[in-house]
């Protein structure tokens, strides 16, 4: 983490992208770190969103990629499970995509938007909207506790 923070608005789109995939790491404490080394708060923002956001669209397309008999034969999924959770992908839909930036789960989210073939465009879309939200907070948060997160790593 700290030779991405080091690297400023490289490491922090780096970070944001690998953070997004299945590498586990936090693109947050990204984020944080690159501001508190005086990055420019609305150019965290977008950077940090847009690399989070393509490392999404990278997870959507491996599931895009993946193939129901592959998943049978190497990771002895049955057909019947695969059925089962196309069911609840068809539930929830699209809207799975607002939230595929959670920790462990949202990687799986992404993956099966792509697996089930979920409205690639739209899916893109709440990928983006789910990551900017979720960037501005923490964004707004160091706003407002700056001097506290500048204090605390001193």
């Amino acid at each position: 983490m700290d030779t991405l923070v080091s690297l400023g608005y490289w490491g922090l789109f780096i970070g944001s992208f690998l953070a997004s995939t299945v590498i586990p790491m936090s693109a947050d404490v990204l984020l944080v770190g690159v501001l508190t080394l005086g990055g420019n708060v609305w150019g965290c923002l977008a950077i940090a969103t847009v690399g989070n956001w393509l490392g999404g669209l990278t997870s959507y397309w491996i599931g895009w990629l993946g193939r129901w008999d592959w998943i049978e034969r190497w990771f002895k999924v049955k057909r019947e499970k695969l059925e089962q959770q196309k069911g609840h992908v068809d539930r929830y839909g699209v809207w799975l995509a607002l939230f595929t930036w959670l920790p462990i789960v949202g990687d799986l989210f992404a993956i099966a938007l792509g697996f089930y073939r979920v409205r690639p465009k739209m899916s893109a879309f709440y990928m983006f909207v789910g990551r900017f939200v979720r960037f501005l907070v923490w964004v707004l948060l160091y706003i407002k506790y700056a001097d506290r997160f500048i204090e605390w790593i001193s």
